[in-house]
């Protein structure tokens, strides 16, 4: 039954978060990290967002397999299903925000501050859960694991790289930043950041929702 429950909590964090990716982009001012590479090929290509993700996705667990090797475990596998669901998601999600166009600055900046605060919160309910993590994640982890690197600075400078891949993605099909912009870089240095608040105000909630009975 606890299991059952972390389950349920991962899909549940994993649809907030989606939705949150998508608060984000649809607030124009560029897009999440790890969702810039995907973004910028979706705005050159016809595959979807949610599309592009699984597909980068599904590169990552390649990567994490010849990087791990034998470490690599069957479990890991997981994540397959589990970008699938994400990029599902995403798209999903990018619909039921199909009207939202924010046109002032203001507005815009507001609408991303919002996104980054749910993608914070969705993360949150899915590192509680403890099941299964999105192939980001993994495969930070699986460079820690083999060059026994620093989890913290080994994730700013994949998502740094992640960045810069996608903005030079970007003025190679456009000849400009196109889904790359500020609101990508205030969404790297602020999910974290919120993220640990929900730890911080809601720390009895992993207690209160896999309590043994």
């Amino acid at each position: 039954m606890d299991k059952f429950k972390r389950y349920l909590v991962f899909l549940a964090g994993l649809f907030i978060s989606s939705f949150g990716v998508s608060f984000i982009t649809k607030a124009s001012l560029g897009t999440s990290p790890i969702s810039s590479i995907p973004y910028v090929l979706s705005l050159k290509f016809s595959p979807t967002l949610g599309e592009f993700t699984i597909i980068f996705s599904v590169f990552l667990v390649v990567l994490q397999i010849f990087i791990l090797r034998k470490n690599f475990r069957p479990a890991d596998l997981i994540q397959l299903p589990v970008s699938v669901l994400f990029g599902y998601f995403i798209d999903f999600t990018m619909k039921i925000l199909n009207n939202m166009n924010p046109e002032s600055y203001i507005l815009k900046f507001i609408d991303l501050l919002i996104g980054c605060i749910i993608l914070a919160f969705g993360v949150y309910l899915e590192v509680i859960a403890d099941v299964a993590m999105l192939p980001g994640e993994a495969f930070v982890r699986s460079i820690v694991r083999t060059f026994k690197k620093n989890f913290g600075n080994t994730k700013i400078i994949f998502d740094a790289s992640m960045c810069i891949t996608a903005g030079v993605l970007s003025f190679v099909f456009f000849s400009g930043l196109e889904g790359v912009r500020e609101g990508t870089v205030v969404s790297a240095l602020t999910v974290g950041f919120i993220m640990k608040f929900f730890v911080r105000i809601f720390h009895k909630l992993p207690d209160i929702l896999f309590k043994s009975a």
